[in-house]
């Protein structure tokens, strides 16, 4: 079956806080954004909304002072993005090509063709792959397991009880200190008989009288009910093989977060972790044309807020990056937004006072970078 092929200004990879505010930005330009996003996906754990569609109450997300569930939030961002004419795309995509303009996407059934592409693909939380550890209704994730303290530990689900957090580097430690807020008692569970955490993250998590630690064991299962959601863990110590049913109200998965940045790898740069590297107070990418917002490239913040206002500001560097390309006109010449003419031959641009300068220099370099 040949695939369709589909030009736009500007395409959005992602569908969380970042990528529809993007979205509602540049549709609001009249821009007509192409959102693209993964399907549904109870085993890669993709879902259209991103991470909050499997967040319960969002308490922090200003503007909703009785707070507001984060599927809810994810169906307004939605429908305010639809409403300024964005279009949507349910699909995986394949591969991308950068090395040139327009960018190229490809999913089984599209070829699409990017003047600029908004990357706000965001984060997966890494997890353990433990029975009870999936969405409900597979598992309970969204029903007292968690990878995000800052998101879940205030609710009333989690507020004086028993709470269990896996993992043993700064992530871990950060969760259970934030946890210590909340709950009456938080257990750090981790492999090792030490931790990998930073010295200062360590002495905090150590010296909190709420923190107890679990050494050299591994969770093996999330017990609960679909009515009572998470009731309790199964615990393994690994050096004598001993199991143990331990009580608990909630399980904080926090063995880090890995971006979702696989398709890119290559072609952009990205730092060790795998984290897009954007540049100074923009969004830009080092490819001309190309923006990263969201947890793709934000690996400190990780909020939903703070991923709307990155997304915000894609939209605008993607905006003012088509504003200064040039326009074809019917002669053949192309007129920058300064009032330049570019001859239709690229070999000569004439300034608004009639200076003429040699464009085969600019020409060439570009070459070079394709």
């Amino acid at each position: 079956m040949e695939k369709q092929t589909i030009h736009k200004d500007v395409v959005i990879i992602g569908s969380g806080p970042a990528g529809l505010t993007a979205a509602i930005y540049t549709g609001r330009a009249n821009l007509a954004p192409l959102l693209v996003d993964a399907p549904a996906d109870a085993v890669k754990q993709t879902s259209p909304g991103g991470q909050l569609m499997i967040t319960t109450e969002v308490e922090n997300y200003p503007g909703f002072a009785e707070g507001i569930q984060g599927p809810e939030l994810m169906e307004e961002f939605r429908k305010q993005a639809e409403r300024f004419g964005t279009e949507f795309l349910e699909a995986w995509i394949t591969k991308v090509e950068l090395h040139q303009r327009p960018f190229t996407l490809h999913t089984d059934e599209h070829i699409i063709k990017a003047q600029t592409l908004i990357i706000a693909s965001g984060a997966s939380a890494k997890w353990l792959g433990v029975p009870g550890e999936a969405k409900t209704p597979e598992g309970f994730g969204g029903n007292g397991v968690s990878a995000c303290a800052t998101c879940d530990g205030p609710l009333p689900a989690f507020r004086n009880k028993v709470l269990v957090v896996v993992g043993g580097g700064d992530t871990a430690m950060e969760e259970a200190t934030f946890l210590t807020r909340y709950a009456a008692k938080v257990y750090v569970v981790h492999r090792r008989a030490k931790l990998r955490a930073s010295k200062i993250m360590q002495d905090k998590a150590l010296a909190n009288e709420k923190i107890e630690f679990v050494w050299n064991t591994a969770l093996e299962e999330i017990l609960g009910t679909p009515e009572d959601g998470v009731t309790g863990v199964r615990l393994k110590n690994l050096q004598t093989g001993a199991e143990q049913v331990f009580p608990c109200a909630g399980v904080f998965i926090a063995i880090g977060h890995k971006p979702n940045t696989d398709l890119f790898r290559g072609q952009i740069e990205i730092d060790e972790v795998g984290y897009i590297k954007t540049s100074g107070h923009s969004t830009s990418t080092n490819i001309a044309g190309v923006f990263a917002c969201g947890d793709v490239q934000d690996s400190v913040y990780r909020q939903a807020v703070t991923a709307a206002g990155t997304g915000c500001m894609s939209a605008i560097d993607a905006e003012r990056f088509l504003d200064h390309l040039p326009v074809a006109m019917p002669t053949g010449d192309e007129v920058t937004i300064e009032g330049e003419h570019i001859t239709p031959d690229h070999k000569t641009i004439i300034e608004p006072d009639g200076t003429m300068i040699s464009n085969v220099a600019a020409a060439t370099a570009a070459l070079d970078e394709c």
